[in-house]
């Protein structure tokens, strides 16, 4: 049960680091709107555009694999088969 939390909470962690990597990159670039604007109204709105840009990421869902014997099945009754047309043809 703990192992499908920590799945879940994955993404969601993948989504909050794009969206700081976003809110940095575009508190660099746009400084001079932060003297224009003022601390607290440019944080917001950098705030806003960071989640407005990230909504569209999806994350892909994570594919589990499939415990096995690690031995390939074979059809028994075409080794019969293969076995009587053998003994047909001698």
């Amino acid at each position: 049960m703990s192992t499908s939390k920590k799945a879940e909470a994955q993404p969601a962690n993948d989504k909050k680091s794009a969206r700081k990597e976003i809110s940095i990159q575009l508190t660099s670039a746009l400084n001079s709107l932060k003297e224009t604007l003022g601390e607290k109204k440019f944080e917001r709105r950098i705030k806003k555009a960071a989640r407005l840009l990230t909504a569209g990421i999806k994350t892909k869902p994570v594919k589990k694999e499939k415990k096995g014997k690690g031995k390939t099945k074979t059809n028994k009754s075409s080794k019969k088969a293969n076995a009587l047309k053998a003994t047909a043809a001698q």
